[in-house]
Order: C-alpha cells, then sequence, then structure tokens
C-alpha cells in the first residue's frame, strides 16, 4: 500500500528554488538573504510534513525557527 498523504517537501523544494533565483533578480532588495532563507527553509521540511499541508506555510515556519534559533545564540 502507498501513502495516503502527499508530502509537503516537493512544494517546500519548490518554493526554495524560487527564493535562491530571486537572489539572481538584479532588483532583489536582499541578493544575500535570499540563498540562506531557501536553506532554513528547506531545513526542517522532513519533520513538519506531517503538522502542515501547505509549502509555503512549512517554508516559513522552518524558516522562522531557524531565525529565532540564531537570534537565541547570539
Amino acid at each position: 500500500m502507498g501513502r495516503s498523504f502527499l508530502s509537503v517537501r516537493p512544494g517546500v523544494n519548490d518554493v526554495a528554488g524560487r527564493w535562491e533565483r530571486m537572489a539572481r533578480d538584479p532588483g532583489c532588495p536582499a541578493p544575500l538573504v535570499s540563498p540562506r532563507l531557501a536553506c532554513m527553509a528547506k531545513q526542517h521540511s522532513s519533520e513538519l510534513f506531517s503538522v502542515f499541508d501547505d509549502p509555503v506555510e512549512t517554508s516559513v515556519f522552518s524558516a522562522l525557527v531557524e531565525l529565532l534559533k540564531e537570534s537565541e545564540a547570539h
């Protein structure tokens, strides 16, 4: 039997890819930050795939978790 639910991981990878491509756009306001946020978005997609069904929500939540971790470390 196969899985009865779809994983958000492929969607998170798509979102992160768009964030990475944005860094190459000449009008990007934060070209150095975009790839870093993309990496953060993918950081927790494996753990969160059973909680969220929206790839954007998963990406943002994951990036926020990583930003808070960094903030608390400083």
